[in-house]
């Protein structure tokens, strides 16, 4: 246990100060402070010196120099047990400093409310990080607090040891303000990187701020948490058990897909990270209704996201089905209450979520593998007819509704759709032709084949055989989209022109592993 007799408090955000300094005053604890935390000390009608009186030395060059000097970090940074260091000590009438409660200037607030670099770079704070280091390395004989939410356990340390605090809460202390200065560069490195369209630095830092532990990992035996770049979760639940990794995986799978489709018409219903249907459709319960009509039996125990507000109407109908979460973009008061009525049902408002930017990084034997996110928009000048038969313009937007779906599912892929609205979707699978036949099986299975109906294919990569696309047309698709790039494409290109069958050729390859 270490008493404690003099601290320095240097701190942006001023919250919960007068218990803190009641308690540090009942130990007889002397404060020493800086700028606006030493006029907010004084305010409170607390005892403390000014830094500049301290050290004898002035605050300069418009604040940037204030706390930087030997005699603030001689008191943090000696060695209590050190004969050397007492007698330096004793030499220069330095005392000791013991307790160091210091946050930084607010540079993530600043990010996220202006652009303006000068303000960005005046908003790093130097002397803050340099002290809490400081005091973190020399936790054998120095407490270091990096913010208000630490002040409780502070408080009920000093109380419990008479003024003093045990080595294992100092230890502790020492690990989250390292945590904390290694987040604060991080996000002045990402700044630096995102200023210079530098996407792939040489050191790459990837940072974020713990949100919860969650009950485990994809199975019950690995250990999981999840941490955001955001200082809350990005997760707005509003009713429903809490969410679990294989929850928040779905989650994340099924409002990219969501976000990538037009506005107030998308529903995606997702089962382990896989669209089991997928429908765009101006009338919402339709929407819905067409989606889960593509694999009903999948959709049990899955996700459905919509990109909408979910009114009366359609609750209803998503009340009939066991799903683990509904996801919308708002939910009318009697919907809410009718699905709130399911007590473990996890109900997300995904209204203010934004996905621009995200990047995907795949951690594996100690290495990283990072890339953009596949977000491309698609238009008509991203596709090449091949086919002597030309599509329409409603048959393009329904490949191209196919090919955009196509890339959510995993690899090998085959998506069927017909009027916006997908009948079939074949994934995973380590053929090709594997997947056609799966998708062709869900098809015939839950939705049969209507006179007239327009059927078309989308696939995440090029056909390598002719089988694929084959396969396809005897299954009745009368147009298909796919990537080219194999040897077979000429052969492919001839098929379909013999059977009559729209070919479309996009620039684009959209594996997902």
């Amino acid at each position: 246990m270490k008493k404690i007799k003099q601290a320095l408090i240097s701190v942006s955000d001023k919250k919960n100060l007068r218990s803190l300094l009641t308690t540090l005053s009942r130990f007889k604890i002397k404060i020493i402070s800086s700028g606006g935390t030493y006029k907010e000390i004084k305010k409170l009608k607390f005892n403390c010196e000014e830094i500049s009186k301290y050290t004898d030395s002035p605050e300069i060059l418009d604040g940037r120099v204030k706390t930087l000097h030997p005699k603030i970090y001689s008191g943090i940074l000696n060695k209590r047990q050190n004969k050397f260091h007492q007698k330096q000590m004793m030499k220069n009438n330095f005392k000791n400093i013991d307790l160091v409660i210091v946050n930084f200037y607010p540079l993530e607030e600043t990010l996220r409310k202006t652009n303006n670099h000068n303000k960005i770079i005046e908003n790093i704070d130097i002397g803050g990080p340099t002290m809490v280091r400081a005091a973190a390395k020399n936790y054998n004989d120095v407490t270091v607090i990096t913010n208000s939410e630490q002040y409780k356990d502070l408080i009920y340390e000093l109380n419990k040891n008479n003024g003093g605090t045990s080595l294992d809460f100092r230890f502790k202390m020492s690990e989250e303000a390292f945590s904390e200065t290694g987040y604060y560069d991080s996000l002045i490195t990402n700044y630096f990187n995102l200023k210079l369209k530098n996407k792939f630095p040489k050191k790459k830092l990837i940072y974020g701020n713990f949100v919860e532990k969650l009950r485990y990992g994809e199975n019950p035996h690995q250990e999981s948490a999840i941490y955001s770049l955001d200082k809350k979760n990005i997760i707005n639940q509003l009713s429903g058990k809490s969410l679990s990794f294989n929850n928040y995986n779905d989650i994340f799978s099924a409002l990219i897909i969501s976000k990538s489709l037009p506005n107030n018409t998308g529903t995606v219903i997702i089962k382990h990270a896989n669209p089991c249907g997928v429908s765009i459709n101006k009338n919402k319960l339709k929407s819905y209704k067409l989606a889960l009509e593509c694999d009903p039996i999948s959709a049990f125990g899955g996700i459905v996201s919509c990109n909408f507000k979910i009114n009366k109407k359609l609750a209803i109908e998503l009340s009939k089905i066991f799903f683990e979460v509904i996801i919308a973009n708002g939910f009318e008061n009697n919907a809410l209450k009718i699905l709130k009525r399911k007590k473990n049902l996890r109900i997300i408002n995904a209204k203010n979520i934004n996905l621009e930017s995200a990047q995907n990084i795949l951690f594996s034997f100690n290495s990283i593998l990072l890339q953009s996110s596949d977000n491309k928009i698609f238009n008509k000048k991203d596709f090449k007819i091949v086919s002597k038969i030309k599509p329409s313009l409603k048959t393009l937007k329904d490949l191209i509704f196919a090919f955009n779906v196509c890339r959510f599912v995993k690899s090998n892929a085959i998506v069927l759709s017909s009027n916006n609205s997908t009948i079939g979707i074949g994934s995973g699978q380590s053929s090709r032709l594997d997947s056609c036949k799966i998708a062709i099986e869900k098809m015939r299975k839950f939705q049969g084949i209507k006179n007239n109906q327009i059927i078309v294919a989308a696939s995440d990569a090029f056909f390598p055989f002719v089988d694929g696309v084959e396969t396809l047309v005897q299954a009745g698709v009368s147009a298909i989209i796919q990537p080219s790039g194999s040897i077979k494409d000429k052969e492919i290109i001839k098929f379909a022109n013999q059977t009559g069958t729209i070919l479309v050729f996009s620039k684009t390859r959209h594996f997902k592993h």
